[in-house]
């Protein structure tokens, strides 16, 4: 479910359902950081924020299973490759005066050791090196991961993984993602994802984990 609306009472106010996304036109950047501020960090939603619209998004259950698995087979792949990575789930990235992003999950993995032990990003912090987003992803997020420059961006929906590269300034869809060039991730994603529904998510990324060792 989608709402269109204008801002008629406080922000934090306003209840959800899981699976809903409000969408609120005409917001100045400096509205975004207030509203940003009333909802605080401790909440169940996500925003995304660009031209001038936000939208406030709650997953469904489901969406927050498939999250963490996805998570889990990048680590697993990573920690095979013995490459560094450093985790940081829903954080808010922006780009100051244009836009705002909080993705499903998020990695620095060429920018790694720059992150260690960043508790709070800086202004001049890289954005990700991978996004993921595990749901139905809008023009407005889109426009947001491209404005804050995020090198990598995979959506995952109707048990269909999509990776998105930037290049020159505009995503394309690729076949396969240059952090795991060796392997057909999403075809292995979807596997795993699909078993899992059927096994339970210990069995499905055992089974992933036995098959790669």
């Amino acid at each position: 479910m989608t709402l269109i609306t204008g801002i008629v009472k406080p922000v934090s106010e306003i209840k959800l359902e899981p699976g809903s996304t409000v969408t609120i036109p005409n917001i100045s950047w400096q509205e975004f950081e207030k509203l940003l501020e009333e909802l605080g960090e401790k909440r169940s939603s996500r925003i995304a924020y660009s031209h001038n619209t936000l939208q406030i998004m709650v997953s469904l259950p489901e969406h927050e299973i498939t999250r963490d698995l996805i998570s889990d087979i990048v680590k697993t792949l990573l920690k095979v490759k013995v490459t560094r990575y450093e985790p940081f789930g829903s954080t808010t990235f922006k780009r100051e005066g244009m836009a705002g992003i909080e993705p499903d999950a998020s990695f620095y993995i060429q920018n790694c050791q720059r992150m260690i032990g960043r508790r709070r990003l800086q202004p001049d912090d890289p954005p990700p090196d991978l996004a993921i987003e595990t749901d139905v992803t809008s023009k407005t997020t889109i426009e947001a991961y491209k404005a804050i420059e995020c090198p990598e961006v995979w959506v995952y929906n109707k048990s269909k993984l999509t990776i998105y590269l930037l290049e020159e300034g505009e995503y394309v869809t690729a076949e396969n993602s240059p952090i795991f060039p060796e392997v057909a991730i999403a075809q292995i994603i979807t596997t795993v994802v699909e078993r899992a529904w059927q096994v339970g998510t210990y069995q499905a990324l055992a089974e992933f984990e036995a098959a790669i060792a």
